[in-house]
């Protein structure tokens, strides 16, 4: 079982998260390429997402599994990988803007566009400006 997920990198094209579980860490990646996405885990592709426009953005994955394949903790990998239009350079293309990792009874791990705080609406103007400008807030 999942313990916890925390995040390595975001890079053009990259992202690297530490997953913990009950007696192991891995490491889970997904990567850009220019005609399709990847997701590895440690090292090892997990699944790949073809195409020039509209690839997958979200995966299923299994931790723990026994050599036979059963057994083990479903997961749900989401990625969004839309282009960023506020960004005019070409990392907006390659940058994610969400990440969402989640089991059955909870989310692991949540950030960006696909965390849950950037669907709260703001309690006062401060938190709206705040907001809007980009600067942290809430908890």
């Amino acid at each position: 079982m999942i313990t916890h997920a925390d995040i390595i990198r975001i890079g053009e094209g990259a992202i690297d998260i530490k997953v913990t579980t009950e007696k192991d860490m891995h490491v889970l990646q997904w990567r850009r390429h220019m005609l399709f996405d990847e997701i590895l885990l440690d090292g090892k592709r997990q699944q790949i997402s073809k195409g020039l426009f509209n690839r997958e953005n979200i995966y299923g994955l299994v931790f723990g599994r026994d050599d036979d394949g059963n057994g083990g903790q479903r997961v749900i990998f989401t990625i969004d990988g839309r282009h960023d239009w506020s960004d005019y350079t070409t990392l907006g293309f390659s940058i994610a803007r969400g990440i969402r990792l989640e089991a059955s009874d909870r989310v692991i791990l949540a950030y960006g566009s696909l965390d849950p705080q950037q669907f709260e609406r703001p309690q006062t103007f401060l938190d709206a400006t705040r907001k809007a400008l980009g600067m942290r807030w809430g908890n």
